[in-house]
């Protein structure tokens, strides 16, 4: 919002000048959390632990020429900032 330079100078009010001020606030809470999505969570994440352990016993096991990091590391940042999408939302 601009500032009347010139109100200063001809001290006279407008009509409107009172509709720029805040005439009342309305306050949202937050949604409360889905217990149901909640426990989908925590199931995916020991989904993820249990995908981990496999991969990591898999991987030297069947001689695969490549670290078991390459799926694990991904799976977990992925699945982290899911969680914290979930968790930070407003």
């Amino acid at each position: 919002m601009f500032s009347n330079l010139f109100h200063p100078f001809s001290r006279t009010t407008r009509p409107d000048f009172e509709a720029g001020f805040v005439k009342d606030v309305e306050v949202r809470h937050r949604v409360p959390r889905n217990p149901r999505l909640e426990r989908l969570l925590i199931a995916c994440w020991i989904l993820i632990a249990i995908k981990s352990v496999v991969v990591a016993w898999a991987v030297p096991h069947y001689h695969v020429p490549f670290s078991p990091l390459w799926v694990i590391i991904p799976t977990v940042v992925f699945a982290s900032l899911c969680t914290g999408v979930y968790c930070w939302r407003r």
